[in-house]
């Protein structure tokens, strides 16, 4: 079949920066089976067309994005006409793809990933915090006709709202990323949190559980990895709470470059205000790297067995947590085991699997 894929970015023409790697093992697998094209928002500023695992992107640009996205799907399903629209993200790219769906006849999917239900006032974050928001999801949303997102509260959310939704988290590329087992930890301690310094990511509370640990008196070592959009304000508060010997900044690393480090880390610390996944959390276990984190998306579904949840923006609960891990080895690995198994179960071939089937189902009902 044909597919159009609507996505917010994630696919830059390098494979390597500014991409999402579960996304990418996604386009790949449904590119072995199906003519794949992915419609990128704002992958770039202006316009432009490549190739990029199997599939043939067209990055829309920044002026009028929505209606020139809408209009090159109908342009491409004129030389050849696409079975399926699928958006990766609701917001602009359900908007997109779900208007370009009923002008062309055809059934839409709609996975939500990011923060498109939530309405966080205080760092001016999520799809719910305006009425036109609100108004804009709701119609969208019951005008698609089968709808995902990839972890259970994301599901409970979209059940609050009265959406029937499928669970369908977005996994990790075991052939780009395989599986370490288990091991022991370190004499000293090394953590790990990879995600963008953003507000949403919350990482003061993380740095104040952190400064709550080195006062109790435990030792570690933390690696900080992601693009800094707070212009230097987490580095100047790790300092400002003494934690500059003990915590470093990494910056943005690619998926070859981060593995290393990750696969030298004893724990993935999170300390997410709102999560659908993180993906981060799934390449961790595969790497036999725990979690502990605030109860957001897959932190949330997979503890106590999987994960240790705590509160969100709880710095005190965190640092317990962290500390729980850390003097209980046995605990660690056993979580570690746990998560991993999940992982595995449910990597980037489970999910082109199921997104196969909703695909299949949605095209026997037409």
């Amino acid at each position: 079949m044909k597919l159009a894929l609507v996505v917010p970015g994630g696919v830059d023409r390098s494979g390597e920066q500014r991409v999402i790697p579960a996304l990418l093992a996604l386009i790949e697998r449904l590119a072995h089976a199906h003519d794949v094209h992915v419609f990128a928002l704002h992958q770039e500023a202006a316009a432009g067309r490549w190739q990029l695992a199997g599939a043939s992107v067209h990055n829309i640009g920044n002026r009028s994005t929505r209606w020139r996205a809408i209009a090159a799907i109908r342009a491409e399903h004129r030389r050849a006409p696409f079975d399926l629209v699928h958006a990766i993200f609701s917001g602009s790219c359900s908007l997109v793809a779900v208007v370009a769906a009923k002008l062309l006849r055809l059934p839409s999917l709609v996975h939500v990933a990011g923060g498109e239900l939530v309405a966080l006032h205080g760092i001016g974050y999520g799809g719910r915090r305006k009425w036109k928001g609100r108004l804009r999801e709701a119609c969208v949303l019951r005008g698609a006709d089968a709808i995902t997102a990839a972890s259970a509260p994301i599901i409970d959310a979209l059940h609050a709202l009265g959406l029937q939704a499928c669970r369908v988290p977005l996994g990790v590329d075991l052939g780009k990323w395989p599986p370490l087992a288990p091991r022991e930890r370190t004499a000293r301690p090394r953590l790990i949190h990879v995600a963008s310094l953003n507000r949403v990511k919350d990482q003061p509370t993380l740095l104040h559980a952190l400064a709550a640990l080195r006062e109790a008196g435990v030792a570690f070592q933390v690696d900080i990895v992601g693009v800094d959009t707070l212009q230097g304000e987490m580095q100047r508060l790790t300092a400002g709470l003494g934690l500059e010997h003990c915590v470093s900044f990494a910056g943005f690393k690619t998926q070859r470059e981060l593995r290393p480090l990750m696969a030298a880390a004893d724990l993935l610390v999170m300390s997410s205000l709102h999560e659908a996944g993180p993906l981060v959390m799934l390449e961790a276990a595969v790497a036999g790297v725990p979690t502990v984190g605030t109860a957001v998306g897959h932190i949330a579904e997979w503890a106590p067995s999987a994960a240790l949840a705590v509160p969100v923006a709880d710095a005190p609960a965190l640092a317990g947590a962290i500390r729980r891990m850390l003097d209980d080895e046995a605990l660690r690995l056993r979580v570690a085991a746990a998560a991993q198994r999940r992982a595995i179960h449910e990597d980037a071939n489970h999910t082109a699997a199921v997104f196969g089937a909703i695909y299949r189902r949605l095209l026997a009902c037409e």
